[in-house]
């Protein structure tokens, strides 16, 4: 009798404990209040979301700063709603971009062309949809305003998670092979690891860039359709058009608080908890940090559901893993596939003539030759300055990111300064940029120019940053005992290490920049406006005359130029540092 009451008295023991383990301490308090904070926070703007189209009008947009922080609160909530949606179409469309042939040759050159549609240019067609797909509620407005802030945001994403699966160290691949791994547990336990730095920073650099583009999404104006979402962007452009430079200042203030509060309570998190999955031999000796995550590694009852919720999910994947090592994989012979890579081709050539006919008919039935040929003129002087400012860009922001990245306490502290800088609005430097082309007589061709690149020059900064703090610490130290130094160390250690990330950067920023061209080539402060020539100009005015037939034209022929120098360029470095530079 005695050993089972023993038995018995340590189990309750081990209960006991375990029960106490779990017990919430002073931690746990603040995270579940912060936590009900936010979820508080969710529900008053979600609420605010689905309220009648009519009270838009009813309660227009104020310049009075009280307002500011449900502005910013709203206009948040809509780039995150926009950031999951891009995380969801990043880890759905870059696997299969990166692991079938047939539709990396769709998805690819389809991301050259979205990217390089203008945030105007889906609103001229995506407004129209949503308001009738929930008619008479502010829910359709706000749904166009977040689908228009996802454009500006998934096209990166996507890109560097393409890049990192496409440069998964190939002894990693052949350890997945040796233990037979299946590809969902290969997807899952290396590529997704190797693949999380780089994300990290470039969702960051989503979520600034969406900044670039609050205004233009949340004062939405196409032909007789104008529409204004109270929110940061709305406020800005109310302030630019009543030339209110104290309106501006506090909106930018608004701005810079809500970028500190989400880079301290999520991205410096994310950022710290995923140095864990850099790929190198020798520990980092300065790892980054994050009070935050120091605040949940010392709860106690967020630690237990966070164990129960990793072993559920090992449990699916144990599931998944063990039906597709029963599920027979299909064999197709060498004959089959010639065939069915030649009818692949014939339908892809046949979706693409119909869709460029299309296009051709819709602008032919009221634009002649003389309208393509001054699309096309107002393309290549764009493409002149796109491509002017990403060189300057790359020379300057390509060793700083470099020096930044390798020093990770430094990085800590330049983070949030880097997403202000990347997420300030171009229209803000409007009043001043016009006020100075007319005070001194300047040539808007040439002093518009730097706006374009303005916001998209963080995506080399950024993708930089995210290559050289990944950089394993090993060749670094091999580096230093052959004294590789200056010239020949750029060239024969850095350079080939960052050139994935920096291709990354290169490709979204030059997307970008045409994408901003929108923005930069027409501006206006009040009632004067400044125009530089170019494609960007070019299709703000005939998004701003609801010309939906020169709108097409005009992002037809922006897709060409994007896609003619993805392919010619930066495709080509792509598949150069794949096969010659991988790790």
């Amino acid at each position: 009798m005695t050993m089972p009451q023993f038995a018995g008295n340590r189990r309750i023991a081990n209960i006991s404990a375990t029960v106490a383990q779990a017990w919430p301490n002073r931690y746990d308090v603040v995270v579940f209040l912060a936590l009900g904070a936010v979820l508080v926070a969710m529900a008053h703007g979600a609420k605010t979301m689905q309220q009648p189209l009519t009270g838009l009008e009813a309660n227009p947009v104020s310049l009075d700063p009280a307002n500011l922080p449900q502005y910013a609160l709203l206009t948040t909530l809509r780039m995150f709603a926009a950031l999951g949606l891009s995380l969801l179409f990043t880890f759905i469309v870059a696997p299969l971009a990166a692991k079938s042939r047939k539709a990396e040759r769709v998805i690819i050159p389809a991301l050259d062309i979205l990217q390089s549609v203008p945030v105007l240019g889906f609103l001229t067609f995506t407004v129209i949809f949503f308001l009738n797909l929930f008619p008479g509620s502010q829910l359709g407005a706000e749904l166009a305003a977040i689908f228009a802030i996802f454009t500006s945001q998934a096209w990166n994403m996507t890109f560097s998670f393409y890049q990192s699966l496409k440069t998964v160290p190939r002894d990693l691949e052949e350890v997945t092979a040796q233990f037979r791994l299946t590809p969902w547990q290969r997807f899952w336990k290396l590529e997704v690891p190797f693949a999380t730095p780089g994300l990290v920073w470039n969702m960051m650099m989503s979520m600034s860039g969406g900044w670039f583009f609050v205004v233009a999404s949340e004062a939405i104006s196409v032909g007789d359709t104008t529409i204004t979402l109270p929110g940061i962007g709305s406020y800005i452009a109310l302030a630019i058009e009543h030339k209110d430079i104290g309106a501006v200042a506090w909106a930018v203030g608004a701005m810079a608080v809500v970028i500190l509060l989400y880079d301290q309570l999520l991205f410096r998190p994310i950022v710290a908890w995923s140095d864990k999955f850099r790929v190198e031999l020798v520990a980092s000796q300065n790892p980054p940090e994050s009070w935050v995550l120091n605040l949940l590694r010392r709860t106690r009852l967020i630690q237990a559901v966070n164990g129960l919720l990793g072993k559920i999910a090992s449990l699916f994947g144990g599931g998944v893993s063990t039906l597709s090592r029963h599920a027979p994989e299909p064999r197709i012979g060498k004959t089959a596939g010639r065939a069915l890579d030649i009818l692949f081709n014939i339908a892809l050539a046949a979706v693409v003539v119909w869709a460029a006919w299309s296009i051709y008919s819709y602008v032919r039935a009221t634009l002649g030759w003389s309208d393509v040929v001054q699309a096309v003129t107002d393309g290549c002087i764009t493409f002149v300055r796109v491509m002017v400012l990403i060189a300057i860009a790359s020379l300057i922001w390509v060793p700083v990111g470099v020096y930044i990245g390798l020093r990770p306490k430094l990085a800590e502290r330049i983070q949030p300064l880097a997403q202000f800088l990347a997420a300030f609005p171009a229209n803000v430097l409007f009043p001043f940029v016009v006020m100075g082309i007319v005070a001194w007589k300047l040539d808007p061709n040439i002093w518009l120019s730097p706006l374009i690149i303005l916001g998209t020059q963080w995506y080399i900064l950024f993708n930089v940053v995210a290559g050289a703090s990944v950089f394993p610490r090993d060749l670094g130290e091999a580096s230093e005992l052959y004294r590789l130094r200056g010239w020949l160390w750029w060239r024969k250690v850095m350079l080939p290490a960052i050139l994935p990330y920096y291709v990354t950067g290169a490709l979204t920023a030059s997307g970008g920049s045409w994408n901003a061209s929108i923005v930069a080539e027409a501006v206006s402060w009040g009632d004067t406006r400044v125009e530089a020539r170019g494609l960007g100009a070019y299709i703000a005015d005939a998004t701003a005359a609801g010309d939906f037939h020169r709108v097409v034209l005009g992002v037809g022929v922006m897709s060409v130029f994007v896609v003619t120098l993805n392919r010619v360029l930066w495709r080509r470095l792509y598949a150069y540092a794949d096969r010659r530079l991988r790790i």
